[in-house]
Order: C-alpha cells, then structure tokens, then sequence
C-alpha cells in the first residue's frame, strides 16, 4: 500500500488532539495581536473627520499642518513630517488671489480665536463666515467698526459689552444676536476680526463657494493653481482636517501604535508561535524516528509535517481574528474616551488586517515545522530510534553563531548606551533588549543547561525529588529553554515598558517638587486676561508676578542620519529673569537666564540631544509652523518637571491660537489679595497638567507591556503544560519504580520552580541593562522600579509557572 502522508497528518490531528493543541492556541495568539495592530494601523491611515463648520463651503484653502524635516539626498532623500503644535495659518494677500479665479462666487478669509467676556471664555469669528456656515440673525444688523453680533444667553442689541482680545478689553456695541447652537460666540466685522486676532494679516482658512454650474473639482483646481505651493486646497472629508486639527495628531498615534508596537509585537508573537511549532514537532521525535525506520523518505516526513500545518493554522488565524477585532475595538475606544481620538472618526476594519494575520500564522507554522522537521527528516534510518529519546547536545551550525552574534552585539549596543546620553541612549537601549532576547532564544538549551546547573545546585540538597528535578532540567535543556524563553520575554518587555515610565514620572515629580518656590498660582480655563501679571504684582505682598503661557516648539533632536523634529513643552514668560527666577528654580547648569529678544534657555540634556550649547543659535519650530532661530542663553536641569524650553512670551503670543496667559506664578501676598483674579492653588496643590501626549504615552506604554506580558505568558503556560503533558510515560515510568504521586508532582514542581527563577532572573537582568542607560541618557538617574509592582510581575510568574506544571500533572497522574 503507497504511503499517504495527507492521510496520515489527518489521522495524527484527529486521533492525537492534545498534541496540537498548544500550536492551536500560540497560533490564535499570534493572529489575534496582528489582526489588534493591523487594523489599528488602517484605521491610522484611512481616519477622516466629516466636515462641520466647513461643510457649507466646498473648497477650503489653508496651510500645510505639519513641519517637515528633509534628510539624505537623492534616493536616500527622507522627509521626516511632525504634526504642529499649533494651528498653521495664511497670509491674508492669498484671500485676493483665491478670489481672482473664474469659479469663485464668494470668497472668506475665516478666523476662529478666543476673547473673554468677563471670566468666561467666547469663541470669536469675522461675520463673513455666515455664509457658508449659515448662521442668521435673528434681531438688528450685521457688525461694522466697534459694533459686534453675540450668539450668548441674554444678549441684547443696542447693549454694550467689554470682550478682552489680544489686544486687551474693549467696549463694543451689540449690533445684533443670534440664536446659539453651541457655546457663546461673538462675530466681529471681518477687518476688525484681524486686527484682534492675534495673528495680524494672517487667517485660518480661505473657503471658497463656487457660481452656479462650476464643480467642486474645477473649483479645486483653480484655487490650486491661483495659490500654488503656499496653501493646501481641500474637498470632501479633507476639510475636515482643516478645522479638527487633533485628526493629524490621532493618525500620527494609530499609526506608531499600529505600525511600531504592531511590528515589535507581530516580531514576538511569530517568534514565540515559531517556538511552539517546534516544540510540537519536537515532542515527536520518536513517530518520526519510527517512521523513518520503516523507510518513509524525508520528503515524505516533511509533507506530513507541512500537511497537520495546513490543517491547524488556517483555523487557529481565523479564530484569533474574532478576539483581535475585539482587542482593536476596546483599545481604540479607551484612546477616544482619553481625548487623543476625535469622535467622529471610526475604526476601521477590512479583509486586509484580517487576511494578513491569517497568513501570518500560516507562514509561521510552515516555517517554523520545515525548520523543526529538518532533523528528523534528514536522519539515517539506521540512528533514527535510537536518537530520539534524547536530546542532541550540540546546537546547530545556523543557530549558534546567529546567537553569538546578538549576544555580542547587545553587550556592544549596552557599551555604547551607557556611555551615550539623551535619546541617543534611548534609542541605543531599545536595540539592547531586542539583541538580548534573541540572543536567549537563538540559544536556549546553553542557557537553560547554565541555569539548571546553578539553581539545581540547591536542589540537590531537597531530597529525592530536587535532585531528580535537577537531574532532569540539566538532561532536557532544550525542553527547559522552550519554558524559559517565554518567561524572560514577559519580564523583559513589561518591565521595560512600565518601569520607564515610573523612572520618568519619579523624576519630573521630584524636579517639580523642587523647581516650583511660586507661593500662589493662578490658572484659567478660559486664559488669564493680559493685565492680570500687573494686577497680580501689585497685590499687596506680592514680591515678584510672572505669565505663564504654555505651548510647543519643535525641535530637531538626534545625532548623524537619524535626527527628527521633537515636540518640547515650552513656557512663554511675561516678566523678567528675575522674577521667573523668584518663583521657578530651574536649576541653572550653565549660561545666565535672559528673556530677551531672540532668547532662549533650554533643558541641557535636550540642549544636548539637539548639539547646541550655550552661546549657539538654535533651529526652532514655532507652534504655527514659523521658522525662527534664538541664541541659547542658558540650559539648567529641571526639564522634566517644568517645560524643556523657556522663551519671552512676545516671541510666541503671534504664533498660538490663543494669547492669553495660562497661568500667573507670584511670589508672596495672600490668597484674600489675590482672590478674583483667576482660580488660585498654592505650591503644595498645584501640580503641573500632565500633557496629553505624556499621558496616552503612559497608559499606550502600559497596555503595550499587559499585551505583550499577557501572550508571553499564555505562551510559557501553553508551553508548560505542553511539556508536562508529553512526559506521561516518564511520569509512569516514575510510579512503576516506587515513587509515590507527592514525589512526582514534587519533582515537577521543584522543576517549575527552576524555570520561573531562571526566566524572572534572565528577564530582570535584560530589563535592567535596557533601564539604566535608558534612564541615565533621559534623566540623568538610576531608573525606580516600585517593589511592590516588580514583585507582583515575578508573583505572578512564579503562580503562572507552578499552576501550568502542577494541574497537567495532576491530571497525568491519575491514570497511572
């Protein structure tokens, strides 16, 4: 009768279930990350807002949103583009031009900006946006010079109102209302909404409305072709990326969660599939052996391997893409309710993750069997039997120099990280705890047989059973470094990914707690208007009064070919030196603070990390897209825990959207004398609002490492009870000579034990040697990692490895 190998995989998966089983569930495991991350990658890239206050106007003209960072030349030309930190603007001559085209039936030059009634907060527009965003009187007259149209609960025309712009308060008549749809609005005539702004002879958008018969598309082109390269014309859901500018933003994240976490947790979940795989054809040596003993040709063994692959991977890929789906669903949820996603954008979910993920699996299953079945498929028939009870001591020829190979460049990428500083060191580290782990995987059973001889050494000391147990993970080093390796690589990860942040946010608390001598602070939601520094200062008691407004300038960071444009908080002073210096000890390092025109003082390790020193003129992004280049007049220490960078507010007030001062720090007075200014906090209550970014950084961070940490644990329990389950004949063989069921599952258990201590250890000593020169370069400290929290990440560890050992060894046990 021919040997049929289809036939003989299918019966194997149907007769021998339980031995598919773990390459069933890594399988899920790994197409059910991929499916998470490949649709949070599309989403990213697919994510539109539907147009609201532009959805009357069809063509929208405005400015590029993003500052670009061109490096190399030629094919190794790289644009590197960074979202603004603000909202980028036109100058108003284009409104002219965007007018001139023959399609154009009106155009506006549309503004939004913030003014003050009082203590609240009023968004402001120039009135000729009503016409494409629709809004009708409903008493007096359109605005002219000092007259305003209000759409805010008991406004009356005729009526005089005081509005705080840019420029200060002004009294201005209301020449009509209409009814509110949202929160108080004011409009002002067009030339006057301008000149109030903030941003002289700059505005928004242009949006323009075609004649009767002319298309959005021919609309399009005329505009493009009027205003050339010096604006960005938009249709359809594109503009709403013109007034949401928080889209850009929520792409850019998808898109790093998706495409850089996807890349590093796809990497994982193949490699830890891979692992499984081979263990499943490893286990069955001795069917091969037999097999190739009766004369099956090693064509033949590898077909059969390749066939069970087919038959499990595909249903493994496709059950895991249910629970991907859901896991992208909850995580793109969470990062809307933090604020880091607009409401309106939707997740987005094609056949592409899904069919991706399914062929990963596939592709992983096929390489990692063809891989496994080598040796068994290639093995005299002769030593075929005789070999397959016991483990080959040498590894192989591809594998070991591979393993030497990370393992001597994660101990260069160390050197180099710990003498490194900045995000050089960071990025250094990154590539140390990559190298490490492959490095303990490509060489598993050297690392295995090294940890079995350490840890069983006080083994032998525990009676029959330690010394057996030891005995054991010594003799099956390749079965012990298959438990291992998923265990280092949830320590490894996890700590990595949490204990950063710890070490990050331990650091600025602690340079907060110090850099903040301010005895009062006032903040705002609505901005503090532009005479409360005087008021504040000529409070009685108060000594010193300095504005704050808070923002962001881009910075270029870096070293070699691989620099980029960095977001650095940054503070705008209204005040002197010397005043700042009374209420803000931002530990000076080198240089003399000055606010001056053209001044800046930076952190110095972003000083350094950017290659300026003090004295050096700096390349600045500020937060609308202007260019500008002040000279560095001090770096000091504390730029984790106040902002990076410290310039006079005059350089920045025409570059935000909103002017106003965010918060006003004195030094001295009472909190009776400085009451109605603002809302006041004291230094104790105060505490510095974490930004956005830093914030979904954090929890992104943390979600990574309980990703990652979670399938690196189901893989070594899955792993684990593999093992353990392949070993009931030596379990009987146990019971058959006299050991008692406590004795095995003693000896099981002391095994366990060996591979959580051995896994935890290696883990720890990867994660430390990423940590410090992480935290060295980035903070100038020794990373904190919390007791409490490592000690949960090793208890649970420890509780994983001795349920997954014990229960199938239980249910082995009964039978015998």
């Amino acid at each position: 009768m021919a040997y049929v190998p289809n036939g003989l995989a299918r019966a194997a998966v149907r007769f021998k279930p339980a031995a598919f089983v773990g390459t069933f569930v890594a399988l899920m495991m790994a197409s059910l990350i991929v499916t998470a991350c490949g649709i949070l990658l599309e989403t990213g890239i697919r994510a539109s807002v539907p147009p609201e206050r532009y959805a009357g106007a069809p063509v929208v003209a405005a400015a590029d949103q993003k500052a670009h960072f061109v490096s190399g030349s030629g094919e190794n030309e790289y644009d590197d583009s960074t979202t603004l930190p603000d909202r980028a603007r036109l100058d108003d001559s284009l409104v002219a031009k965007a007018a001139s085209v023959p399609g154009a039936r009106t155009v506006v030059a549309d503004l939004t900006f913030p003014v003050r009634s009082g203590d609240k907060g009023v968004t402001a527009h120039g009135w000729g946006s009503t016409a494409f965003t629709g809004e009708k009187l409903t008493s007096g007259s359109a605005p002219g010079p000092g007259e305003v149209v209000l759409a805010a609960p008991g406004a009356e025309t005729g009526e005089r109102v005081t509005l705080t712009t840019a420029d200060g308060p002004r009294a201005y008549r209301v020449s009509g209302t209409v009814a509110g749809q949202g929160g108080p609005t004011a409009w002002f005539a067009d030339s006057e909404a301008l000149r109030v702004s903030g941003h002289p002879g700059r505005v928004d958008a242009i949006a323009v409305l075609p004649k009767d018969g002319v298309t959005d598309a021919a609309l399009k082109s005329q505009v493009a072709h009027a205003l050339g390269k010096k604006a960005d014309v938009h249709t359809g859901d594109d503009r709403g990326t013109v007034e949401d500018s928080s889209l850009a933003q929520a792409k850019e994240l998808l898109a790093g969660l998706g495409g850089s976490f996807g890349g590093v947790a796809t990497m994982v979940a193949v490699f830890t599939a891979a692992g499984t795989v081979a263990l499943s054809v490893g286990q069955r040596a001795r069917e091969y052996a037999l097999l190739r003993a009766i004369g099956t040709t090693p064509r033949q063994i590898r077909r059969t391997i390749a066939t069970e692959t087919m038959l499990v991977a595909p249903l493994a890929g496709l059950v895991g893409v249910l629970p991907g789906i859901g896991l992208a669903s909850w995580w793109f949820g969470q990062l809307k309710e933090k604020g880091a996603i607009p409401d309106a954008v939707d997740l987005a979910v094609s056949f592409i993750p899904l069919v991706t993920a399914v062929g990963v699996a596939v592709v992983t299953a096929l390489c990692a069997g063809y891989l496994a079945a080598r040796r068994p498929s290639r093995i005299k028939p002769g030593q075929a039997l005789s070999e397959a009870g016991t483990e080959p001591l040498r590894l192989g020829w591809i594998r070991t120099p591979l393993g030497v190979g990370a393992l001597v460049g994660g101990i260069i990428f160390a050197k180099f990280a710990a003498t490194a500083t900045g995000d050089d060191a960071a990025n250094a580290a990154l590539g140390v705890v990559m190298l490490f782990m492959l490095a303990v995987a490509l060489l598993g059973p050297l690392v295995a047989r090294g940890c079995a001889a350490l840890f069983g050494l006080p083994l032998r000391g525990a009676g029959a059973s330690g010394s057996l147990a030891a005995a054991n993970s010594r003799t099956n080093a390749r079965r012990l470094a298959s438990a291992i390796t998923p265990i280092v690589l949830a320590m490894a990860f996890s700590s990595v990914l949490v204990f950063m942040h710890t070490s990050e946010d331990r650091v600025a608390a602690d340079q907060q707690r110090a850099g903040i001598t301010a005895d009062h602070i006032l903040t705002s939601d609505a901005g503090l208007a532009p005479g409360t520094v005087a008021k504040a200062a000529h409070a009685d008691g108060v000594t010193s009064s300095v504005g704050l407004l808070k923002t962001s300038v881009l910075i270029q960071r870096g070293s070699g070919g691989d620099r980029w444009l960095a977001s650095v908080a940054t503070q705008g002073v209204t005040g002197t030196a010397a005043d700042l210096a009374a209420v803000q000890d931002l530990k000076i390092e080198t240089g003399a603070l000055k606010l001056g025109k053209g001044d800046i003082a930076l952190d110095a390790s972003l000083a350094e990390s950017a290659h300026v020193k003090t004295g050096d003129r700096v390349d600045v992004v500020l937060p609308d897209g202007t260019k500008a280049s002040p000279k560095v007049v001090a770096t000091y220490g504390r730029g984790l825990g106040l902002p990076a960078a410290t310039m006079p507010a005059a350089a920045l007030k025409q570059h935000v959207t909103s002017s106003f001062d965010n918060e006003v720090w004195t030094k001295g007075g009472s909190a009776g004398a400085l009451s109605g200014l603002g809302t006041l906090q004291d230094r104790e209550g105060y505490a510095t609002a974490q930004s956005l970014e830093r914030e979904v950084n954090t929890w992104a961070n943390t979600v990574m490492a309980a990703v990652l940490g979670g399938f690196a644990a189901i893989a070594a329990v899955n792993t684990l009870v593999m093992t353990v389950l392949d070993r009931r004949r030596e379990l009987g063989t146990l019971r058959l000579i006299g050991s008692t069921r406590r004795q095995v599952l003693r000896m099981i258990r002391w095994e366990a034990l060996i591979v959580v201590c051995a896994g935890v250890a290696i883990g720890t000593a990867i994660a430390f040697a990423t940590l410090v020169p992480m935290m060295n370069g980035l903070t100038g400290e020794s990373p904190y990692i919390p007791p409490l929290l490592y000690g949960s990440f090793a208890g649970a560890a420890l509780v994983l490895g001795l349920a997954s050992a014990s229960i199938p060894a239980r249910a082995a046990l009964r039978s015998q």
